[in-house]
């Protein structure tokens, strides 16, 4: 399809979207993009989207919050590296409001749904970013993850979904959720788009203090570790789906776990407050009450609370290293159980968490992660994978997710690296089917 009738579905496809976008360039400016760009260019044409709290001049960055919206008077790095390989940025798109949340049920902007229907959230806190790609509206886009939100999306619409090494993209010109541990995350249809984004995105920034590179080797054949046990809160659809893919040996993940736990219920929630808790204080009033009351908890800790957490931190991080002197991947679901936005409404703070247990401890532990869809549930809903690995093992993760093969053996299952369409989705009969008695639990906090 010539460019500029790209740009005309693109905006088609955009205003059939239901709460996916929060601004968009016009038709007139898209096409003037197009006739800008050079052909022989790696992304040439290539059209994204890009979260709402990452800057884009031209459009206003505002965090899913209309009383913090700005203005920036120049592109996040890792849009303008974008823009230079030749790819056009079509606009902002939804999210949890400061990147609070892994449901996609936070935002002011209305809440999209999963491209699979049936009332199921499209995950968070980059929801639009997801949907935005599974629908086939851009060819990729960017997101952030701080603790899932590169992740339990793209799971929930079927999607590849890249949460780079921390710092291998610069986080310059991304509204913080937490400072230290912020990614920016990469959605594609498949893991070929993802490898040729990252590769236009990667590399350091000298201007950004958490921007880093570095290099691990290459490993063809990897050793690939399984967790001794898991929960799937009561879920045995998931249970039965993940117990399709089998490693090379077990190993106990509960180090990560009480890691990922730090996040949700210890101190790195006051870290928010570092970069918000000045607007919090002037404009209580701008704030959903959900976000608003999470963000408050960050005032219960203190200094000695947060040092206490670092070192208990520090602890976890050694034994959590004892898994690569064992294996070069883990792999995990994604998540261990869906909702559908009326079960998210029963429990929002509890079921959030339960989101969050295999995806919220990979930023503290510096790890890579790369998430693929692993075909359906017998009731129609969304399976997947998420493969980690230590600090820049990003391309040894990205080759193995690669040389997964495709099981057809499950009703509806599709290929991990080209994911079935929304089209085809449409077509499909299987919907999400709400469960009377989801299990909850307490806690949770961070997207």
């Amino acid at each position: 399809m010539e460019a500029h009738e790209v740009v005309e579905e693109t905006l088609a496809r955009v205003s059939a979207s239901e709460g996916v976008w929060i601004s968009t360039f016009t038709a007139a400016q898209l096409h003037e993009r197009v006739n800008e760009i050079d052909p022989a260019l790696p992304l040439a044409g290539v059209t994204f989207a890009v979260k709402d709290n990452i800057d884009v001049a031209g459009l206003p960055t505002t965090a899913a919050c209309p009383g913090f919206a700005y203005r920036p008077e120049r592109n996040a790095p890792v849009v303008q590296r974008l823009l230079d390989a030749g790819a056009i940025v079509v606009g902002k798109t939804n999210l949890d409001q400061f990147a609070t949340g892994l449901t996609g049920a936070r935002s002011p902007y209305d809440s999209p749904e999963s491209v699979f229907g049936g009332g199921l959230i499209s995950g968070g806190s980059s929801s639009g970013s997801a949907v935005a790609v599974a629908n086939k509206t851009v060819a990729f886009s960017l997101g952030t993850d701080t603790a899932g939100s590169g992740r339990v999306p793209a799971a929930l619409n079927g999607i590849v979904g890249i949460k780079p090494t921390r710092g291998l993209l610069s986080t310059l010109g991304v509204v913080p959720a937490c400072r230290s541990l912020d990614c920016v995350s990469i959605f594609a249809p498949d893991l070929d788009l993802a490898g040729r984004v990252l590769r236009a995105t990667r590399g350091r920034v000298e201007t950004d203090p958490w921007s880093r590179e570095g290099n691990r080797p290459l490993i063809a054949a990897p050793k690939v570790a399984v967790p001794e046990s898991l929960d799937f809160f009561g879920d045995a659809g998931q249970e039965k789906a993940f117990a399709r893919f089998t490693g090379d040996l077990t190993v106990d993940i509960g180090p990560l776990l009480e890691a990922g736990d730090l996040l949700y219920r210890g101190p790195w929630v006051a870290e928010r407050l570092a970069d918000l808790g000045e607007f919090l204080a002037d404009r209580p009033d701008a704030f959903l009450p959900i976000t608003k009351q999470i963000l408050e908890t960050g005032y219960g800790f203190s200094a000695a609370d947060a040092f206490r957490a670092q070192h208990r931190l520090q602890e976890l991080k050694r034994q959590a290293d004892r898994i690569w002197q064992q294996a070069d991947v883990l792999v995990l679901p994604t998540i261990g159980t869906t909702y559908t936005h009326a079960e998210i409404a029963e429990d929002p703070v509890g079921r959030n968490l339960n989101l969050g247990r295999y995806t919220q401890f990979a930023n503290l532990l510096d790890m890579a992660a790369v998430t693929v869809p692993n075909g359906f549930t017998a009731d129609g809903r969304p399976a997947s994978l998420t493969l980690f690995g230590p600090a820049f093992s990003d391309e040894t993760l990205m080759l193995y997710a690669r040389s997964l093969p495709v099981d057809d053996s499950m009703a509806g299952s599709h290929s991990r690296t080209a994911p079935r369409s929304p089209a085809s989705a449409a077509r499909d009969t299987r919907r999400p089917v709400p469960r009377t008695s989801p299990p909850a639990a307490a806690g949770g906090t961070s997207g």
